[in-house]
């Protein structure tokens, strides 16, 4: 939808506001993985104001905004993806038998 999506000079971007945060947020979270220290606890609750702001958009209480869509979209990538690393590493090491 061109109204979530943004435009570089002239031509619409392929992915909407909120998609190309998630992937901004994946990008920093694997670039700085060994440079903060985040507990799950914070990965978690940094994808609440996604979840929060897709929900009341999609019940029709609100209308998000491109600027919102964007920033909750990194800190979701972010939030997600560390998750994710940590399962993958707990796994890894349940395998390995280091748990």
């Amino acid at each position: 939808m061109p109204e979530r999506s943004f435009f570089v000079h002239g031509y619409q971007f392929p992915l909407c506001a909120r998609c190309t945060g998630l992937m901004i947020g994946y990008i920093m979270a694997i670039a700085t993985w060994h440079l903060v220290d985040m507990p799950p606890f914070c990965s978690v609750v940094i994808c609440i104001p996604l979840v929060a702001d897709g929900a009341t958009q999609y019940v029709h209480w609100r209308e998000s905004n491109q600027v919102l869509r964007l920033i909750t979209g990194i800190l979701c990538g972010v939030g997600s993806v560390r998750l994710e690393i940590m399962l993958v590493i707990m796994t890894a090491k349940f395998i390995m038998g280091g748990i």
